[in-house]
């Protein structure tokens, strides 16, 4: 049986992208995921303090509204609770094979069909769709060491819940967007914290609070209010996308921000001085929190920032002395731009994509790879934001991956594969553009390959995004028409 299209992955661009097909009458679509739930992200990352930085409002399906979300912005628990509800209303639930891992894919071009071999057996399918997204693969830092370490140590995407932090003397490894949230949470019962920061981040505060049973009744019942304020959410988001990738200098209205967070929560002059980045605002990620700067002047709290030389059995090392601790957790971050390792993805010709990509990752508009036919990626290069809301993203590219499937039906196609021409413009004008954003002057950060190319972000406004993707254009691609049977 050949399937009309399979997903790999459940996060919300895998969940959304299926129910899109059901919508559109193509039910015949199995979603593979490699672990035994749904959620992708918001199910591997249940760390003390797991939250999204962006508003509940925005950080949801528009055609599936929420109005009784708890807080402003919404906890890891919530949103995969909805993910799940989403999941169960719109029938795609049963299309899921939970604990089927992708090993490879292979495009046959024959009988245009891939063959997508898996852990728990092959398939076949027209259409193949990666919903793998860039934040699902951990990254353990290559410290001298690390394996000899005898007490418990874990990533913070796999937080392990056997292990009680009352009393003990812990590590943590990594200051970006986890640790941020993690530190103030287990500074409330460690007898020791030791963070050990390689970069400072710019943390600004985080407007957040819970919902008031009144806003959410107003919300529910109040005809069209509930559009009218995520319009508002998204604008006052986008608005900041200008200083991201056309004038970088306005990000000093956000840096006072920054400066205002810092100087109200730490007193202590050589505290501040270690806290402060040395790279442009905006240059990584800009983190939200209230909370973080306040656990740093605990007495029980240290910022270690002398550069790790190893890990020992009972500690972690430092040109300066050694920490002895009971506990070790890496927030170390992800792989962000192997974005289908580790499968094996072999296109038209034998072609590989790791080799198609060996000198960093291109698709047109973020979705097609040319010599891959039929091929989508939802989250792929060129699509990641430092300003808005991924999942305004998503939905365009399920308007696009939709446009092209129903294209190839009206038309009687066998397959399509973007041009190499179109791509490469694509990824050029990426790259020029690119050099204008705050994401290249000068730091680096997970938005870039080890040779120093932003891949990962969208450099510009989120409408016009939704304006390219708006329908898939016929000249940008090559085709098969369908031999008459």
């Amino acid at each position: 049986m050949v399937h009309s299209a399979v997903i790999i992955g459940s996060g919300f661009g895998g969940i959304g992208m299926a129910i899109r097909f059901r919508q559109a009458g193509i039910r015949d679509v199995v979603i593979l995921e490699k672990a035994d739930g749904l959620g992708g992200t918001w199910r591997d990352n249940t760390y003390p303090g797991a939250a999204c930085d962006v508003p509940s409002h925005l950080y949801s399906f528009s055609f599936e509204r929420k109005t009784d979300w708890s807080r402003r912005f919404p906890p890891q628990r919530e949103i995969l609770d909805y993910l799940w509800h989403c999941a169960r209303k719109y029938g795609v639930l049963g299309q899921i094979r939970f604990g089927t891992e992708v090993t490879e894919a292979r495009f046959d071009e024959d009988r245009a069909v891939w063959r997508i071999s898996t852990t728990g057996g092959e398939l076949e399918s027209h259409v193949l769709v990666s919903a793998c997204g860039q934040l699902n693969r951990p990254v353990l830092p290559e410290i001298e060491g690390r394996e000899t370490f005898t007490g418990p140590s874990f990533h913070s995407a796999r937080w392990d819940h056997g292990v009680d932090l009352r009393g003990r003397r812990v590590a943590v490894i990594g200051t970006g967007a986890s640790a941020v949230q993690i530190v103030p949470e287990i500074a409330k019962e460690t007898a020791e914290l030791r963070l050990f920061q390689r970069s400072a981040p710019y943390v600004i505060d985080k407007p957040d609070r819970p919902y008031r049973a009144w806003e959410k009744a107003v919300l529910a019942k109040v005809p069209g209010l509930y559009e009218l304020n995520r319009a508002r959410i998204y604008a006052m988001f986008e608005s900041r996308a200008i200083g991201f990738f056309k004038y970088p200098k306005l990000m000093s209205l956000v840096e006072k921000r920054f400066w205002d967070t810092l100087t109200e929560a730490v007193d202590d002059p050589e505290l501040r001085r270690a806290l402060v980045p040395d790279y442009p605002m905006g240059c990584k990620r800009i983190l939200i929190s209230n909370d973080y700067y306040p656990a740093l002047t605990k007495p029980h709290v240290d910022l270690i920032t002398d550069p790790i030389r190893s890990i020992t059995p009972g500690g972690v090392r430092t040109a300066r002395r050694e920490y002895e601790v009971d506990v070790i957790v890496y927030a170390t971050g992800f792989r962000t731009s192997d974005f289908l390792s580790p499968m094996k993805i072999v296109g038209r010709d034998g072609l590989e994509l790791n080799e198609a990509w060996r000198d960093g990752a291109e698709a047109h508009l973020g979705i097609t790879v040319s010599g891959f036919p039929n091929l989508f990626l939802l989250y792929g290069p060129y699509t990641n934001l430092g300003h808005n809301s991924i999942i305004y993203m998503l939905e365009s590219q399920f308007r696009y991956v939709l446009g092209c499937v129903e294209a190839m039906r009206r038309h009687g196609l066998d397959w399509i594969d973007v041009r190499p021409d179109v791509q490469d413009a694509f990824t050029r004008e990426m790259r020029e553009r690119m050099r204008s954003t705050v994401w290249e002057t000068g730091c680096q950060s997970w938005y870039m390959t080890e040779d120093g190319k932003v891949v990962n972000n969208w450099p510009g406004f989120t409408f016009a995004y939704r304006r390219a993707t708006r329908r898939p254009d016929p000249r940008h691609f090559r085709a098969r028409r369908r031999a008459s049977r």
